[in-house]
């Protein structure tokens, strides 16, 4: 992946965004248990009360509460509240409070309210522990007094409770109650506070009703208020990494596409037709799903891990060893994963190569196969291909299918060991029911980042083979580069071809396949080439539009070394035709326009007629505007080789390659079209490989190709004189009467 990393650079800004917005989902979903827990321990348990020092408190609730304070609270509670009637608050406060009266206390203005909540939470742990123990010692009016009914305390039961209290029996007990409290942890204080408080808003005429209510409501429409907030980044994020995604797979198929726009053969020899085809759709299609889904949680599950690993151990220190034994649980699943399917991955790509390639072989070749009843084999042969991906694909699909109910086993177990132990330290007062639950959100939340995790084990692996097979087309070489500062062709160009020694052998041989080659092709003048199979002739002209470069010596037009001239210029004054008709889906107009976009009608119907192409066009309902099928499959194999030369007729260069261009063609047709083709090609230079002699007898030049080597340049009458090869070839396919 990072070899394309040169792809995001016009894309980091979407990227740093998608970051900052996934960072603030992962934040925004770690603050959510918070205000669950919230809910839960305020706004349910503790009736919406969030401290545990009354806003208002009567006298004798006061007094009774510095019973239970030793001398240090119960000087920050003094100098914490004031009396009801010099209050600057008092209205508010007597609308909320209907019932306080001016010998009543509530909090000043500048009250340290932190040092008053702590004091009052430690009162009213002593206070509880001691209802406990005069519960269990069987006073009646003491242990009345500890019924709490809805988490307050009966009001008119508060009275009696007092005066039991002051009995000198309990003073011991006080006491201690006092020392213990001093020395609880404040976790275990914080919540027994706030019981007392909604007792004493009671007795001065609160509706805690809707202090509970209100609080439930503020808290749920904050929890309303991130969770769209939360939703905002995360559609943000998604936006952001869809375009990158969408903008690196763009610009990926573009490089790779215009990359092998410009590959020669020797090039093309390296990937199959069918890997280019892979690596520009599914191979591109793999990173664009990995920037799009897979950087979304590359990014996203570590935050969610760490942060819910700090945020979990927050709430509770003691349930530690739960999440420790779920990340081990985790981890072993992930690597015994990583361990069985990262290599079928790794294969992925190479089956789908294969089922394309045999589906290419067989669609093109498909007159073949049934030519030759062959049916079976081709559909063994694709049934083989099939089945290999096929296995692979359910190998790893099922490798990742129990990945989902084992990560569900784990998350189930680990809520259960949670509800478990976390009830019992809830029995023991050490942990609050909010929190409890709060600790289950985060330790879902960290076995999700792991899967998460484990999902990245699928997509970076396979995209990381994608981006290599796609970084292997864009990194190689054109071993027919441009020179840094190329050379121009003389205007106008003549057309005059010469070959200088020239040698060639293709990348890996062991030998040459041409040898001193040696000849001059003049404008105006046929030079052709003949010779058996594989004596190098399509080889040979493919040399100078640089399809490949000589191994040795110098192929010139003009007296320009080809290798100095740029590709363009170089083909711009070329009109090649292959051996192999090919034509473009659109219609047959803009076929022939391929030559020269800006041809006119007349020119194309003119370079028709040469071709022989006029007959068979004008039957056609549409002549001109019919369309051709891709391939040009809707056409004969003669009529497909016919328009191709009038293609490249159309662009009227300067030198003319024709490739064994006519052995499609009948024999009236082929001496038709070299008729007309002789006085249409007064100008240039024509160079025409070819089979049968019929054709090339009244050329200018004859070249004899045998192995490699020239056995014999001259006309066709020189070289039946001189050229044993060629009047052996001559002889093969021509009567005595033709010969003479």
């Amino acid at each position: 992946m990072l070899k394309l990393k040169r792809y995001l650079k016009p894309y980091l800004g979407l990227l740093a965004a998608a970051v900052v917005f996934l960072f603030g989902q992962a934040m925004l979903e770690l603050t959510l248990p918070n205000y669950m827990s919230d809910i839960v321990n305020v706004g349910l348990q503790q009736g919406g009360i969030t401290q545990a020092a009354p806003e208002a408190i009567n006298a004798q609730g006061m007094a009774m509460m510095q019973t239970f304070m030793s001398e240090s609270d119960r000087a920050a509670v003094d100098a914490a509240y004031e009396p009801f009637a010099g209050s600057a608050d008092a209205d508010r406060l007597q609308k909320k409070y209907p019932d306080l009266a001016g010998e009543d206390l509530v909090l000043g203005a500048d009250a340290q309210e932190s040092g008053a909540n702590a004091a009052f939470s430690r009162a009213s742990y002593a206070l509880v522990n001691v209802l406990k123990e005069l519960s269990a010692a069987g006073e009646g009016d003491a242990a009345q007094a500890g019924e709490t009914s809805g988490g307050s305390i009966d009001p008119a039961v508060m009275g009696r409770l007092a005066a039991a209290l002051q009995q000198p029996q309990t003073a011991a007990l006080v006491e201690k109650a006092v020392q213990q409290a001093a020395v609880t942890p404040d976790s275990m204080l914080s919540q027994t506070g706030m019981v007392f408080t909604k007792t004493f808003y009671q007795q001065l005429g609160a509706d805690t009703d809707a202090m509970q209510t209100s609080y439930i409501w503020k808290v749920g429409l904050k929890m309303l208020g991130l969770t769209l907030l939360l939703t905002a980044c995360a559609i943000s994020a998604g936006f952001c990494l869809a375009r990158l995604g969408a903008g690196v797979g763009r610009d990926l198929r573009r490089d790779v596409f215009h990359q092998v726009t410009y590959f020669n053969n020797s090039e093309m020899d390296q990937f199959s037709s069918a890997s280019l085809i892979t690596r520009t759709t599914n191979d591109i299609t793999q990173v664009q799903n990995f920037l799009s889904m897979g950087l979304r949680m590359l990014c996203f599950a570590p935050i969610m891990g760490v942060g819910g690993l700090i945020m979990g151990l927050s709430k509770c220190l003691s349930l530690a060893w739960v999440l420790g034994l779920a990340l081990v649980l985790m981890l072993g699943l992930i690597l015994v994963l990583f361990s069985v399917a990262l290599p079928r991955f790794k294969k992925m790509q190479h089956f789908i190569d294969r089922l394309n390639l045999v589906s290419r072989e067989e669609l093109s070749g498909l007159m073949v196969v049934r030519a030759f009843a062959n049916q079976p084999f081709m559909q063994k042969r694709f049934d083989g291909a099939n089945r290999d991906l096929t296995y692979n694909t359910l190998f790893v699909n099922r490798s990742m299918a129990t990945m989902m109910p084992a990560m569900m086993l784990v998350m189930n177990g680990i809520s259960l060991l949670i509800v478990w132990f976390g009830g019992k330290q809830i029995a023991a007062s050490s942990l609050q029911v909010g929190d409890m639950m709060a600790f289950i959100q985060y330790a879902m939340q960290v076995i999700m980042s792991f899967l998460f995790i484990s999902m990245m084990f699928i997509m970076v692996p396979r995209a990381s083979v994608s981006a290599e097979r796609i970084n292997e087309v864009l990194s190689t070489e054109n071993g027919v580069a441009d020179p840094a500062q190329p050379a121009r062709l003389p205007n106008p160009v003549k057309g005059v071809v010469e070959f200088k020694d020239v040698a060639f052998r293709y990348e890996g041989a062991d030998a040459n396949v041409l040898e001193h080659i040696s000849f001059t092709a003049r404008p105006g003048q046929t030079t052709a080439f003949i010779g058996s199979t594989g004596s190098g002739k399509s080889t040979l002209i493919n040399l100078i539009p640089r399809f490949y470069d000589a191994t040795e010596g110098t192929v010139t037009v003009d007296g320009v070394n080809v290798k100095e001239l740029s590709q363009q210029e170089l083909r711009a004054a070329i009109g090649y035709v292959p051996q192999k008709g090919l034509l473009f889906s659109g219609t047959i107009a803009s076929n022939l326009r391929y030559g020269d976009e800006n041809a006119s009608d007349e020119a194309l119907a003119e370079s028709a007629a040469v071709a022989q192409a006029t007959e068979f066009i004008d039957q056609l309902d549409q002549g001109m505007a019919t369309e051709i099928s891709q391939g040009g499959t809707n056409v004969s194999g003669g009529q497909r080789q016919r328009l191709s030369i009038a293609r490249a007729l159309v662009k009227k260069a300067p030198v003319y390659i024709f490739d064994d261009t006519f052995s499609a063609l009948d024999f009236k047709t082929d001496a038709a079209l070299r008729k007309a083709l002789k006085g249409y090609t007064e100008q240039p230079t024509v160079l025409i490989v070819a089979q049968r002699v019929s054709t090339i007898m009244h050329a200018e030049q004859i070249v004899v190709l045998d192995e490699g080597r020239i056995v014999g340049i001259g006309t066709h009458e020189e070289l039946l004189a001189n050229c044993k090869e060629y009047r052996e070839i001559a002889e093969s396919q021509l009567s005595k009467e033709e010969l003479a």
